[in-house]
């Protein structure tokens, strides 16, 4: 076995299932889940419909590829997306349809690192675990990037060392990100686009949220509207991973995509040949029609609204949140009561996970821990002291668990 597995951390879901490990909740309060990030909402009945039509399709081996018509359908997407000419997104060397970006996250690393000269990877924290899991067993170095309240959560570029840029041979970034929800803007992509061409790295950009934002008129700009508004039309050095996972509320449709620089694309192509799960063609025409309707992800971003605005309403009263540009989570600092005299070391409040432990105890509530999505990093853990709900429950849920959790810090 290889030996980089013992460098894996536990996933944090296994982490939330032993800390509520033997505890009993009330019995009389319906179980709500806020921990994961899996949308609730109904899958479109047109993408049904065609997984349906297209069954017979199962009787033949997909190709790594996908079909033309699908890669078209992406490619038109992106264009019309993040405004950019259509001529400059080409389906057959742009475009490569994947089986969720899950897998594509991880095994992209594996592909362009090259673990003889001592790589670094750099990555936000909090951070999606698949990044550090990429990087470790791909045999690098990972390099955090602490995201913390007085930057809004975003990564500092500057922050990071010259000598770090000079072994770092891939960078993860995710915006909207997970946890926060903060939007990295124009200007920082641009920042990162030449640190890449400076220091001859790769950009993988994971922009699966970046279709549930806030305000209609304002969408989230994505790493190949900035590279193609500076003059980068191949899109040098710059990949982007979408997914139908949040978009079309189709997790298990198990449905994305990567795109751009054509030049780092053929050789991912080539490394999924071997190892890549090609998608099944019922997926990939159900797919298509997904890719080409954007009226059921208008009302898809209408119903996180309208669950952000009861949800902060509602607990609003008792504690300071606020709702994110993007993304279907809250960020939560969990609050702080004043430090007691006779309090010797702490801040005389509560840990973000005990605080999950002590919700569901007394709640039902399950959620996440923020320190179980971060990493101790140059003497912090910029995720402690938060936790993350995921308001992918129905309305009423949501409602419902406000409530609760108002009660909840009121006890504390």
């Amino acid at each position: 076995m290889t030996p980089n597995l013992k460098y894996l951390h536990p996933y944090p879901f296994e982490k939330l299932a032993q800390l509520k490990h033997g505890i009993v909740p009330p019995a009389d309060k319906p179980h709500i889940s806020m921990s994961i990030g899996e949308p609730t909402h109904a899958t479109p009945h047109f993408i049904q419909e065609a997984l349906l039509a297209h069954l017979h399709g199962l009787s033949s081996y997909p190709t790594t590829k996908g079909i033309p018509e699908l890669r078209h359908a992406i490619a038109d997407w992106i264009a019309r997306r993040f405004q950019i000419p259509a001529a400059f997104i080409n389906p057959e060397t742009q475009v490569l349809p994947v089986s969720g970006t899950r897998e594509a996250l991880f095994s992209f690393a594996q592909c362009v690192i090259d673990p003889a000269k001592k790589p670094v990877v750099v990555m936000p924290n909090p951070f999606y675990q698949i990044y550090e899991g990429a990087a470790l067993l791909a045999g690098a170095e990972p390099y955090f990037m602490n995201t913390l309240e007085e930057s809004d959560y975003l990564p500092d570029f500057d922050a990071v060392p010259e000598t770090i840029w000079q072994r770092c041979q891939l960078i993860y970034i995710c915006s909207p990100g997970n946890p926060s929800g903060s939007v990295i803007n124009r200007a920082s992509h641009e920042k990162l686009i030449n640190l890449a061409e400076k220091y001859n790295f790769v950009i993988a950009s994971d922009e699966c949220y970046t279709e549930l934002y806030d305000e209609e008129i304002k969408p989230p700009p994505g790493l190949l509207q900035t590279a193609y508004s500076m003059g980068n039309s191949a899109f040098k050095r710059c990949v982007i991973f979408h997914s139908l996972s949040k978009r079309s509320n189709a997790p298990g449709l198990r449905s994305g995509f990567v795109a751009g620089d054509a030049e780092i694309l053929q050789r991912y192509f080539q490394y999924r040949t071997y190892q890549g799960c090609a998608m099944p063609l019922p997926t990939q025409h159900a797919s298509i029609l997904a890719w080409q309707d954007e009226q059921h992800v208008i009302q898809n971003r209408q119903l996180y609204r309208e669950k952000f605005a009861a949800f902060i309403n509602i607990l609003g009263e008792v504690c300071t949140v606020s709702k994110p540009p993007a993304s279907f989570y809250v960020w939560l600092k969990i609050p702080q009561p004043p430090a007691s005299p006779f309090d010797k070391g702490g801040l005389g409040g509560i840990s973000d996970t005990e605080f999950a432990r002590q919700l569901f105890a007394r709640e039902n509530i399950s959620v996440l821990p923020g320190s179980f999505l971060s990493r101790e990093f140059a003497g912090l853990n910029p995720g402690q002291n938060h936790v993350r709900i995921a308001l992918v429950a129905p309305l009423e849920d949501c409602v419902e668990a406000a409530h609760r959790i108002k009660h909840f810090l009121n006890t504390l």
